[in-house]
């Protein structure tokens, strides 16, 4: 597919969300806050891709946590998740695993966030993908 629809109601990356954090007193990572950028929400089922970049640096599918409320995923299962809906009001928080975790100042943080609506068929088998990626510079504090 070479075309991809792209409605910027917010800004994906959230300003001043980027913070470590710690397990047992070690810092194990980052996490910072998403939204998403249409102009309704959807279930997490159709999300084709989803991946981060901090500094330029890809960040391996298996280090990312994709948290809604009280609920944590990873990457592999937004296919599954016809039960999860992400509101547009809600931010989402993303987590990156990391030993060490980061260091403070500011870090680039690029979102990929492709996925597909459901309702807006193109044809018998695909539907109209939506680009809702992001990135912003973000700095982190040292705590």
């Amino acid at each position: 597919m070479a075309f991809a629809m792209r409605i910027n109601y917010v800004d994906v990356v959230c300003t001043d969300s980027l913070k470590n954090m710690f397990a047992n007193g070690n810092k194990v990572g980052c996490q910072f806050q998403i939204r998403l950028s249409y102009y309704r929400g959807h279930f997490l089922s159709v999300v084709d891709e989803f991946g981060v970049k901090i500094d330029g640096k890809e960040i391996p599918q298996e280090d990312i946590r994709f948290c809604l409320g009280e609920k944590e995923f990873g990457v592999s299962q937004f296919h599954d998740l016809v039960s999860e809906y992400w509101t547009i009001l809600e931010p989402a928080t993303v987590k990156i695993f990391k030993n060490g975790g980061f260091a403070p100042g500011e870090h680039e943080v690029d979102v990929k966030l492709m996925f597909h609506s459901p309702y807006m068929p193109i044809s018998d088998t695909e539907y109209m993908p939506i680009d809702g990626c992001g990135s912003k510079k973000l700095l982190l504090k040292e705590f």
